[in-house]
């Protein structure tokens, strides 16, 4: 059996009055294919010329191992030179990615590639943010800390993107004090014997290529799959619904800063503790919403 995942809408284009009332306000994600022809980035932006303006750049870069209780917040787990990793990203595979790599303060230049579109919220103009990664690399499942409205820009090569919204939490084995679900779950091909639940949750899943946008609604789950190398940049607006700027409020103030220091306290124990916590927690909530 498969993850019950239906195919995410693709419009080719959008006025800001149709995105509002379509898919904003209800909160339901789609795909824009053509909204980007006119950014100087659609023809420019792809991984030759990234090589060429931010080559001797030192970039963080980070892979699919599972958290360790002694590594901080989004701490990478390897750095190298944009020149360097785009050659590597262009000769094989590779799971290093790039991630959270900010546009304005990195290279300054591109901003000028670019426009922030009038989709009807306002965007957070200081958070550009750059995601680059190589063939079948992939982000754990995950959810952002602030949840955002996110507007996701692909550029060069093909991305599955898979997303399931704050209702199917129960459903993902998430991790407690945390943004993740367990990492040893295989989205693009879970063994639903093991992980059980995953088969009453009902998410989304698009494929995007060069030029396309992808919103993702605030506080969506998502998990991306680079098919072949390539970038996207994000650009994102604050959670409008109150219990969702709740949330982002409290994880931002409260629980990354008792997760850090439980890490510290308890080291390895505190996350082994939180992997089965959300077998545990998954079963019990399955078991109450079966009866």
């Amino acid at each position: 059996m498969k993850l019950n995942l239906e195919k995410i809408p693709r419009e080719k284009t959008l006025s800001k009055q149709e995105f509002l009332r379509k898919y904003f306000k209800p909160q339901k994600p789609v795909v824009i294919e053509s909204f980007i022809d006119d950014w100087p980035a659609y023809s420019k932006w792809n991984l030759d010329y990234m090589k060429l303006i931010a080559g001797e750049k030192t970039v963080p870069l980070y892979d699919d191992r599972p958290v360790k209780h002694d590594e901080g917040f989004n701490e990478p787990h390897a750095k190298m030179k944009m020149c360097d990793y785009i050659d590597l990203l262009k000769s094989r595979p590779t799971k290093y990615r790039i991630f959270l790599w900010n546009v304005l303060k990195e290279v300054p230049e591109l901003q000028k590639d670019f426009k922030y579109p009038d989709f009807g919220i306002s965007l957070m103009k200081g958070l550009p943010m750059l995601f680059f990664g190589g063939s079948d690399s992939h982000t754990f499942m995950h959810y952002d800390i602030d949840l955002a409205n996110i507007f996701h820009f692909h550029f060069e090569g093909r991305k599955q993107c898979i997303l399931f919204p704050q209702s199917e939490t129960k459903f993902l084995y998430k991790i407690p004090h945390s943004l993740i679900t367990r990492e040893d779950i295989d989205f693009t091909n879970p063994d639903l014997e093991k992980w059980p639940a995953l088969e009453h949750a009902k998410g989304h899943i698009a494929h995007l290529e060069h030029g396309h946008v992808l919103y993702i609604p605030e506080g969506y789950w998502h998990h991306m799959k680079y098919i072949s190398p390539g970038f996207s940049m994000s650009l994102r607006a604050i959670a409008r619904k109150p219990k969702n700027f709740g949330k982002a409020v409290y994880n931002i103030l409260v629980m990354r800063h008792f997760d850090n220091l439980m890490r510290r306290a308890q080291g390895q124990k505190w996350i082994d503790w939180k992997n089965d916590q959300a077998i545990i927690r998954t079963q019990k909530k399955i078991h109450s919403n079966v009866a």
